[in-house]
């Protein structure tokens, strides 16, 4: 054989190569894409916590009257109109909403509990940095912070300073997730991710409280007292629902 025809069999060899390994390299795309199809089915989560441990009865959970504060008698509940209703009870199983007055000063704060018992993509709490921009209200300022609880424990909270016309509305609100305290979306997703590799999807519970004051550090001073005597209210069962893991322990 020539150096010539040695050189145009090697060239005839190399070329044919790719297309012998063609097929093969297709199969193992494709045995991947079987592999990780199938992972993604068995990762799926499909318990929900909620049927472990029971949803609770935000009517029961919160107490009416603890400390100086009971429920405002003169203040009506507001009800949504029936079509934002109906999204709501698509993404929360139950919603409490009351106004307290405090009986030796008259100021007021209202609360407002919205529980879910699956915190899936398409069913996660909405926020309030959401949904009142969504009503015409302006977020004027929006921080995540800490509230002291007792007991060494610390909340973290967001505090947001709404206004709509006249009306200030100064907020502060928390998400639970499981037992997990989160106050960001990019957190709320970790907690559910968290809970995905166990198989589990997990409830959630937001929990805003909130007063109309012109006078934000005001506002936010009494809201930290409201959350302070309700955390000393509850008995451990409610307050490690409503506070998850960072429930002041006695």
């Amino acid at each position: 054989m020539t150096a010539q025809a040695s050189k145009t069999t090697v060239a005839s060899s190399s070329a044919a190569a790719p297309s012998r390994l063609k097929p093969a390299v297709v199969a193992l795309i494709a045995a991947c894409m079987l592999v990780g199809a199938a992972g993604a089915v068995w990762m799926k989560p499909t318990v929900h916590v909620a049927d472990r441990v029971g949803k609770p009865d935000l009517e029961q959970l919160f107490p009416k009257q603890f400390g100086k504060w009971e429920i405002d008698p003169h203040m009506p509940v507001v009800l949504p109109a029936p079509d934002v209703q109906a999204r709501l009870d698509k993404i929360y199983n139950q919603v409490l909403s009351r106004t307290y007055v405090d009986r030796s000063t008259g100021q007021r704060i209202m609360l407002s509990v919205a529980y879910g018992g699956d915190q899936s993509d398409g069913t996660r709490l909405h926020r309030p940095e959401v949904c009142y921009p969504a009503q015409g209200f302006q977020i004027r300022s929006n921080r995540p912070t800490q509230l002291p609880l007792g007991a060494g424990a610390e909340l973290p909270v967001r505090q947001l300073e709404s206004a709509l016309g006249d009306r200030h509305e100064p907020i502060t609100y928390w998400v639970v997730v499981g037992d997990q305290i989160v106050t960001s979306a990019s957190q709320q997703k970790l907690a559910q991710l968290r809970y995905g590799v166990r198989g589990l999807i997990p409830d959630g519970m937001l929990i805003r409280v909130s007063s109309i004051d012109r006078d934000t550090g005001r506002a936010l001073q009494l809201q930290q007292r409201y959350v302070q005597e309700l955390a000393q209210a509850l008995a451990p069962d409610a307050a490690a629902r409503v506070f998850g893991r960072l429930a002041p322990r006695s």
